[in-house]
């Protein structure tokens, strides 16, 4: 099956884009038709092997429309590409407006002119008022209504073309109402000449203060004013998308046998040299081979701090090189770099649909021939009861100009659009219009641990040492590392690194798997690995058991070093949790529902984390295959769930979820198995996910709410059931005003959604917190010993501010205590390590 976008021309209702649909659904091998009035497009698969683009582009020309492939030529001149469609529609209704106003102020200025006294100059009004001047009168108005229903035209051509082919639209309604008045004025005018011709004057009077010429005119140019203010409110929706492509490069400059050449972004190739200046944006992803510099990758990653980078690391599309000249070799351009596809799929996402649209769709396919019906019947109810021709006719005509399948229409694609165009903004990006209508009613979160809850990659949280200094310990530790790839192995090497302690140089290097590493250094063999291993080498380690107890309680992996049959230390190493996972598992709690962790993890380190960020229900031991299974069994017991994973080895439980969101953006299977996908790898977007997916469903429901009532409340007073008792009649040209201001007023709801505010939510702590204005902060109270003047205590303070997550520290030197407050829970063992670094000693 082939996956396709088109662009579609023509369309100005509802009832369009159903007429649109139904005829493409009609070919066989297609299906997944979606075609949506807000960006002129349609999105749909077939089978090459059925049917092919012309065929579609043939059904929809078929059906009265335009059409033509994304990106290919338009076979009509009044195509563009859909980047530019709604600028050029703006321009062009702007001007139809203006000129629309230019005949229209003075042909109201004529229908008026017996009410505005003083203000009609006398020779004015010797040419048009009285009855011996009638036809005189309604010619002008004929003359003036002329250009603005010619400039209008696309109402008749459309709405009549619409109605010979039998799916009458928007169009139908508003060119009819227009039409039929004017021919009214002509027969008027014809009535007019016979009744002066005859001495009728008292049919002279009649006619020609009913000539409807202003309503003729009127009813296009209220429709025209609603369409233009509309088309700049749809404008403001596709910002996002502007915004991204705005951040794709249109030059890159690379190496062609040595020389810097400039070309076209899209015309880089896989293997291509790329050279980038400081100030510039990288045009493609790669690997670079020269040069370092630090990036800026906030328009990918949300990240404000700019990131390192040098030889062999990683280099993403559209973001900025600050300061260092670099080269990098391209290794996916053009439409497979990470920008690229991020504003395809923000793009689809846009043009898709919500389940929720098709109740309005169904809807307005039948609306527009029952008002025809209502509107006919109303007229000739009236005619029955009694009333002249005039009121009959106003009354068709004010049911005709006054319904309006145009709020129905764009009641769920604007806010669908606005919606994951203000998801796109702050890093979430929903595949789908279904995705994001399907959040709302998740009542269960499972989540994965590694990537998701933790940062993927362990780190020692803290070394004691038995027998040996701190740094000798990490020197050994480093030593008998430095030849093993395990993650924790990597974990001790950063460590190293980090104090700037140099490896102990090993040698006869062993590595057991599963179990630890072994070597020689000055004549002493050294070990480090597991308690079975130690254990296996015939070291007694139960002296230290309750240190492994804590750490293992505390979710963390111990690794113990030995030299020659003595334990002399142990590492404590953990996959730390992100600074924002508890808070985000409270704030799923909050909203009410029931979070999940999957790990593969074994139970007690499982339960650690449990514990620490109170997660409701966990299930350990899980292996990746056997994710999916779970998922299916909470579907089974009735749940809707979401899963949230890093989108590499939680694949199939994406793709089972109800909704899969994926960590991490750029990763092809994150892309390809989640509904959406968190480009700053933070939980708390998944939680302003949910949040954004209500409120959008919320304002849909209020957007077709409002446009139901609309109609249900306007066609009967239009239809005058409220002239006998009350007589409250609405005039073809107030009905014109009215349905203009439904559509207007529609738009502008969903464009709330732009103010929906995606801040993060203050930081909860399971401990005592301290409120600012915009932050909960976690503070802690240590007690140190060994402080003994006022030196001391600046030693400590200036030791623990330096600490990563610790943003304020108040010590006190006569209790023998500092006040900490963090931004993120941090393991006592960290703070013992620091503290004793400084010379003194944690009580804990």
């Amino acid at each position: 099956m082939r996956k396709e976008k088109f662009n579609v021309t023509g369309m100005t209702c509802s009832a369009c884009s159903a007429r649109v649909q139904k005829a493409v659904e009609g070919l066989a091998g297609t299906q997944d038709v979606s075609v949506n009035l807000l960006t002129n497009s349609m999105q749909l698969q077939y089978d090459e092997q059925v049917v092919d683009a012309a065929a579609v582009i043939a059904a929809v020309e078929k059906a009265g429309y335009g059409a033509s492939v994304k990106g290919a030529p338009a076979r009509a001149a009044s195509e563009t590409e859909p980047e530019r469609i709604g600028d050029r529609q703006i321009r062009e209704l702007r001007q139809r407006l203006s000129w629309s106003l230019l005949f229209l102020l003075p042909l109201m200025y004529v229908v008026m002119q017996n009410h505005l006294g003083a203000l009609v100059p006398a020779g004015l009004r010797e040419v048009l008022a009285g009855p011996e001047n009638a036809v005189v009168f309604a010619f002008v108005q004929f003359l003036l209504v002329l250009p603005i229903m010619l400039l209008n035209r696309k109402f008749y051509i459309g709405g009549f073309r619409a109605l010979i082919q039998g799916a009458p639209n928007m169009d139908t309604l508003v060119g009819m109402g227009s039409m039929v008045s004017a021919l009214f004025g002509v027969v008027g005018i014809f009535r007019i000449g016979w009744g002066m011709g005859h001495g009728d004057w008292a049919l002279v009077s009649s006619y020609s203060q009913n000539l409807y010429f202003e309503s003729a005119g009127m009813i296009v140019t209220l429709i025209t004013v609603g369409k233009y203010l509309e088309s700049r409110a749809k404008g403001k929706t596709s910002r996002a998308l502007e915004q991204l492509m705005e951040l794709a490069p249109k030059q890159a400059t690379v190496l062609r046998e040595g020389k810097e050449v400039v070309i076209a972004a899209d015309s880089l190739q896989v293997g291509d040299t790329v050279v980038v200046r400081p100030g510039e944006r990288i045009p493609a992803d790669g690997v670079i081979t020269w040069g370092t510099t630090s990036v800026d990758e906030a328009a990918i990653s949300g990240e404000s701090i700019p990131v390192e980078k040098g030889i062999g690391d990683g280099v993403t599309s559209a973001t900025i090189n600050k300061n260092g000249f670099i080269r990098f070799k391209a290794e996916r351009v053009g439409e497979d770099s990470t920008i690229s596809r991020i504003i395809r799929l923000v793009d689809e996402a846009s043009a898709s649909k919500a389940p929720i649209a098709r109740l309005a769709d169904k809807i307005a396919g039948v609306f527009v021939p029952v008002v025809m019906a209502i509107a006919v019947s109303a007229g000739a109810i009236w005619l029955m009861a009694g009333a002249d021709v005039e009121f009959a006719f106003s009354i068709a005509i004010s049911i005709l100009v006054i319904s309006c399948p145009c709020a129905l229409g764009l009641a769920t694609p604007v806010a669908v659009m606005v919606g994951i165009g203000k998801g796109a903004e702050n890093g979430i990006l929903i595949k789908s219009g279904e995705a994001l209508e399907t959040a709302h009613r998740i009542d269960t979160v499972v989540m994965d641990k590694t990537g998701t809850i933790t940062e993927g990659r362990p780190e020692v949280v803290s070394v004691q040492p038995f027998g040996v200094s701190e740094t000798e310990l990490i020197a050994a530790a480093a030593g008998l590392e430095a030849g093993s790839e395990h993650p924790l192995a990597e974990a001790i090497m950063a460590y190293a690194r980090k104090r700037q302690i140099e490896p102990l140089l090993m040698t006869d290097f062993a590595a057991v798997f599963g179990r630890g590493v072994r070597g020689q250094a000055a004549g002493s063999k050294w070990l480090a690995g597991n308690q079975r291993f130690l254990q296996e080498q015939q070291l007694e380690t139960a002296a230290y058991q309750e240190w492994l107890d804590t750490l293992a309680d505390e979710g963390v992996t111990p690794l113990l070093v030995a030299c020659e049959k003595q334990v002399v230390g142990i590492f404590g190493v953990a996959d730390r949790e992100k600074a924002t996972s508890g808070q985000a598992v409270r704030e799923f709690v909050a909203m009410g529902l029931d979070v999940v962790m999957l790990t593969g993890d074994n139970e007690r380190t499982a339960e650690a984390i449990r514990r620490r960020l109170n997660i409701p229900h966990v299930i350990a031991g899980v292996l990746p295959e056997d994710k999916a299974m779970h998922i299916e069994a909470l579907q089974k017991a009735g749940h809707r769930v979401a899963m949230i994973g890093d989108g590499i080895n939680d694949a199939p439980a994406l793709s089972r979820a109800d909704l899969g969101i994926a960590i991490g953006a750029g990763t092809d299977i994150a892309l390809e198995s989640a509904d959406a996908v968190l480009v700053k790898n933070d939980l708390l977007d998944a939680v302003q996910a949910i949040r954004l997916s209500k409120a959008v469903m919320r304002n849909i429901k209020e957007n077709l709410f409002w446009a139901f009532f609309y109609n249900v409340l306007c066609i009967p007073l239009a239809a005058g059931v409220l002239f006998p008792s009350l007589g409250i009649k609405l005039s073809p040209m107030v009905g014109a005003a009215a349905m203009s201001m439904s559509s207007i007023c529609v738009c502008l709801n969903a464009l709330r959604l732009r103010l929906v505010s995606m801040d993060k939510a203050p930081q909860l702590s399971g401990g005592g917190v301290v409120r600012n204005k915009e932050v909960l902060t976690m503070e802690k109270t240590l007690k140190i010993e060994g402080m003994m003047c006022k030196h001391c205590q600046k030693h400590v303070t200036d030791a623990l501010s330096n600490m990563d997550g610790v943003t304020e520290v108040e010590v006190n030197l006569e209790k023998g205590t500092a006040a900490v407050k963090m931004s993120r829970e941090i393991p006592d063992g960290e703070f013992q390590q620091v503290i004793e670094e400084a010379g003194y000693e944690l009580i804990l």
